[in-house]
């Protein structure tokens, strides 16, 4: 026996070695990749030494002699700290991710290759000025150089991930940098989505007039009633219970509803700042991932210093400051996008209906080769609307009649996109007035800039607006006939008509992604917004104070007082709070009491470290499932967030909305209190179940820790937790302080999307403004820099941004020199 126990300790402890020196290796070698920063290399492109200046926060300063020599160091910086990330963005827009991940993307790469953005942007790389195409050459020279000393100085092949997957890199392209700005517009983009789903709850609604409850019309004046869905395309009757197709993938680039673009920003003239300066804030709202989308950079141009957020693959600071200027980005909810259903003709199926009758669709075939299985061949198709996509994508199929196929019109599908060339204009715009002239040539996705130069403040929708027939059948609302020429676009509206506001009387403008302006169709920009609830709270917040200070912008960037919470609650709980006997303790009753008591005295603060915003929002959301669930059906699943206007119209009865709570299955008639109530029981028996009876003791952040997701290897045993960062969070969906939940699966109330990037300008004192991002700016998981910024972004703590060069050096993490090779 004794000899039996000495044996088993035996391969224990050598169990244990061997795994001791299985991690030390792997290490080592995982480890080569991350890059050193100390360092000179000789590199071929610079005409002289470009100087990368890496501050404590690792955030690289970049000096050159010309402007292209600090571009080329730029693009060897990215690939230095996101080589595997821009390895991504540039698959995905090439639709290639299947050779290195088999089928699991499949559809991501066919959706691609329909949209032919690759292609797109190869075209669109003759259209651009001089100076941007010389600055995405030198760009991807730095990009390549850094691809040498890797290939040539055994440096881990420069991402560790490449350990796990084919480490094959091509050269860099300038169509590379062009594919990526596109890509970001299919992620910000979310019309075609709304359009179907509007179409779909119309075909499963038997009272059309509640479409009007479930998917209410930001308040406002000029929106025009819509047509049943079966009355524009008659043959839909069939396919009213069409099944969705969900796709989880993380790598499939169309955000799901209420996950696209969104964002914040605001600005301050001088009358309204403390200091006589101009101020302006921002933070744009993305998915969060590890690492995150945004790269801090600061690039040193012959017009001046510039130094802000900037995106991996692309040469451009999308947002940030100069000297003199600063300005900011928001998602503008534009109506960018239109789906049209295409006639097939039952005789030959190669031809769809024009107003000139049947015409040939335009072919291309393409080959996606897949990882381990069999290549698929496509075939490519355009109408004269725009790409033929399959039912699978935004599930078109649920929309879609026999003999026909949908089409997509979309302003970022054009071939002479200068959006590039407009955003280098841009930082190198002096006042507010240049900004805007410079973003005249910004195609998409549509964005709303916000600007400040040192006396004055802007706010444009910049981007290409469609050019609508006023006899539109459904205003851009929803899925139209393709054939009818009043349905099609007529190339797009002069930028003078985009909205613009310049130094407005009250000294303050801002957008939180709600309705800008209210003109009527076809000027109407959208009819679908991104915010009908942050905007109060801003207001009320920019209002609140005569002037503003940096600081008074902190504050409201980082509030987290939810105006949908503050009034929804007294009109959902008006019958219940304070009513009915007292009840045992351990009684459901009793439980319900406390949770009621909790509710009646919070003031909606979603605070990390509080119950009543875990019990808030699992009633809310428990409420409207109830709501809308025996009407939708299956449908009801979609709905993955509550609608805020939704549940108020129901709750003050517009327009007989309070219909939605009775139960259409039963034969007695609800009440809309009772269903309040019972929604409430179900939410504690949820929240009892996972966390437990004790409801004062019970804390948001735990439900709402922020998780910023490995794309590739977060879901891996292991792994992710190694690669994933997470982090207690206060926010919520409508908060200033954006926390958009996930809304699905077991862990609904989890932090997924938010403000990756923040920023503060103060032109009063230049170098006081600060920024941050969610993560850290190395995509390596082994740097200390990987997160090392997520602490403080997690905390509400921002980090200086200077353009001083001696405090760049001071304290430098390292300095890295390239020298000409003729040196």
């Amino acid at each position: 026996m004794i000899s039996v126990f000495r044996w088993l300790v035996r391969i224990f402890i050598g169990l244990a070695l061997f795994a001791i020196v299985a991690v030390v290796v792997s290490y080592l070698f995982l480890s080569r990749s991350i890059p050193d920063y100390e360092g000179r290399f000789t590199v071929d492109g610079v005409t002289a030494p470009v100087e990368i200046v890496r501050n404590t926060q690792n955030v690289p300063h970049i000096f050159g002699e010309t402007d292209a020599d600090v571009f080329y160091g730029l693009g060897f910086a990215h690939a230095q700290d996101r080589l595997w990330q821009m390895t991504l963005l540039r698959r995905t827009a090439q639709g290639r991710l299947s050779e290195i991940f088999g089928s699991r993307t499949a559809r991501t790469d066919e959706l691609l290759r329909r949209l032919d953005l690759y292609n797109l942007a190869r075209r669109s790389l003759e259209v651009q000025d001089d100076a941007t195409t010389e600055a995405l050459r030198a760009y991807s020279a730095g990009v390549n150089a850094w691809l040498a000393q890797v290939n040539e100085g055994a440096r881990g092949r420069g991402a560790p991930e490449f350990w796990l997957f084919p480490p094959e890199f091509a050269p860099w392209q300038p169509t590379d940098s062009l594919a990526i700005l596109k890509l970001m517009g299919l992620q910000l983009s979310s019309h075609a989505t709304e359009e179907v789903l509007r179409a779909r709850v119309s075909l499963a609604l038997e009272d059309d007039a509640r479409l009007a409850d479930i998917m209410p019309d930001s308040p406002g004046n000029g929106i025009a009633a819509l047509p049943e869905y079966s009355s524009l395309v008659p043959e839909t009757e069939g396919i009213r219970y069409a099944a969705a197709s969900g796709i989880a993938d993380p790598l499939y680039p169309v955000a799901a509803r209420g996950m696209g673009g969104a964002s914040n920003a605001w600005a301050a003239g001088p009358s309204r700042s403390a200091s006589g300066g101009t101020l302006l804030a921002n933070d744009p709202h993305l998915g969060f991932t590890a690492p995150s989308i945004w790269y801090l950079a600061r690039i040193e141009l012959e017009s001046g210093g510039i130094i802000g957020g900037t995106i991996p693959g692309m040469p451009v600071v999308m947002l940030g400051r100069s000297d003199q200027l600063g300005w900011g980005l928001t998602s503008s909810y534009a109506d960018d996008q239109d789906v049209h259903i295409e006639r097939l003709n039952p005789e030959n199926s190669s031809e769809l209906l024009t107003p000139d009758g049947y015409k040939p669709m335009r072919t291309r075939t393409s080959i996606v080769r897949i990882k381990d299985g069999a290549d698929v061949t496509l075939t490519l198709r355009w109408s004269e609307n725009g790409p033929v996509l399959p039912g699978r994508h935004w599930n078109l199929a649920t929309v879609t009649p026999p003999g026909h196929v949908a089409s997509l019109s979309w302003t970022v599908l054009s071939d002479e996109d200068t959006s590039m060339s407009a955003a280098m204009q841009l930082m190198k715009a002096d006042t507010v007035e240049e900004a805007l002239e410079a973003s005249e040539d910004f195609i998409g996705p549509s964005q709303n800039l916000t600007v400040a130069d040192r006396e004055s403040i802007a706010m444009k929708t910049i981007g290409a607006l469609p050019k609508r027939h006023e006899d539109h059948q459904s205003k851009g609302r929803l899925p139209t006939p393709g054939w009818i020429e009043a349905n099609r676009w007529d190339g797009m509206l002069p930028y003078s008509q985009n909205p613009e506001f310049v130094d407005p009387d009250g000294g303050i403008l801002g957008n939180t992604n709600n309705e800008v302006i209210d003109r009527p169709f076809p000027l109407h920009v959208s009819y679908h917004w991104g915010d009908t609830q942050r905007v109060q709270r801003w207001s009320r917040l920019m209002q609140g104070r005569e002037v503003h200070t940096r600081e008074s912008f902190m504050e409201a960037q980082l509030d987290t007082v939810s105006p949908t919470a503050r009034s929804l609650l007294p009109l959902v709980g008006a019958e219940l709070w304070f009513t009915g006997e007292a009840a045992p303790e351990g009684t459901p009753e009793r439980l319900r009491q406390r949770a009621l008591a909790l509710l009646a005295s919070w003031n909606g603060e979603m605070n990390e470290h509080l119950p009543e915003p875990l019990l808030y929002a699992a009633w809310m959301r428990a409420l409207q499932d109830r709501l809308i669930h025996d009407e939708l059906g299956p449908l009801a699943e979609e709905f993955t967030h509550i609608e805020p206007l939704f549940i108020e119209r129901v709750y003050r009865n517009v327009d007989g909305a309070a219909e939605w709570c009775d139960v259409v299955q039963s034969a007695r008639v609800e009440d809309c209190n009772e269903i309040a109530r019972q929604a409430l029981d179900e939410a504690l028996i949820w929240i009892t179940e996972t966390y437990g009876r004790g409801l004062e003791s019970l804390r948001w952040g735990n439900a709402h820790e922020a998780l910023h997701e490995h794309a590739v290897l977060g879901e891996a045993p292991g792994i992710g937790w190694i690669v994933n960062i997470r982090q207690s969070t206060s926010g919520g969906d409508n908060t200033l302080l954006r926390g958009r939940t996930k809304g699905t699966g077991p862990d609904p109330f989890l932090n997924v999307h938010g403000a990756g990037y923040r920023g503060i300008y103060d032109f009063a004192d230049p170098n006081s403004s600060v920024f941050i991002s969610s993560t850290g700016q190395s995509g390596h998981p082994l740097s200390r820099h990987y997160d090392d910024l997520s602490e403080l972004w997690r905390r509400g703590e921002y980090i200086p941004m200077t353009l001083d060069p001696d405090l760049a050096r001071a304290g430098a993490v390292g300095i890295t020199t390239l020298v000409p090779t003729r040196e």
